[in-house]
């Protein structure tokens, strides 16, 4: 029997067969355009009766904000007008890419499914910030790495200080660290932008 799982690579998307009980691990239908809410829908499924739900849940969104992260920062290394902004992009491209791929790898381990596209909402924050050029651009990415930093850091924070699964718990906890430097440089950016 199959278990398919839908994984990132870098920006290209693959699938990935793997060999593990008799669950087809994705949902019925696949005919959401939301790929986080189909993932978290066949997660709900695996993991309903245990306590690794929550877990689940944290990888989902950490995939579906490091795919908007790296994107974004392909975003801007061409669309910045700045240096300071073209690095930072270059930055959040590489250390979200490389995460995602660790993700992937924990994920697939433990049969977790994650999203294969952006959801509604990280898709329409690319889209905005997409038709932005010049010193606007520059600006709002470098506010939107600010505000989304935060987001990311307090629940990898929590997944570090609460998780139930042994690898993501641990995962979070290493990606503190880098999360928290990735937000030092977007408020140093984004304080140059404003001068």
């Amino acid at each position: 029997m199959k278990k398919i799982f839908y994984l990132l690579l870098t920006p290209t998307l693959i699938a990935i067969a793997s060999c593990h009980g008799n669950n087809s691990g994705m949902p019925s239908s696949m005919d959401s355009t939301n790929s986080t809410t189909v993932a978290k829908d066949s997660n709900s499924q695996k993991f309903d009766t245990t306590n690794l739900q929550a877990d689940a849940n944290f990888a989902v969104n950490a995939a579906d904000g490091g795919m908007l992260e790296a994107k974004l920062g392909q975003l801007a290394e061409t669309n910045g007008s700045s240096d300071d902004v073209k690095s930072l992009g270059k930055t959040m491209y590489d250390d979200h890419t490389k995460a995602n791929n660790e993700l992937i790898a924990l994920a697939q381990k433990d049969s977790i499914t994650l999203p294969a596209s952006l959801s509604d909402k990280s898709q329409k924050a690319y889209d905005d910030l997409s038709k932005e050029t010049g010193k606007d651009f520059d600006k709002d990415f470098a506010k939107q790495m600010v505000s989304d930093h935060k987001k990311v850091i307090d629940a990898f924070q929590k997944e570090a200080d609460n998780g139930n699964n042994a690898d993501l718990k641990a995962w979070a906890s290493g990606k503190l660290p880098v999360l928290q430097g990735h937000l030092q440089m977007s408020e140093d950016v984004l304080a140059k932008l404003k001068d």
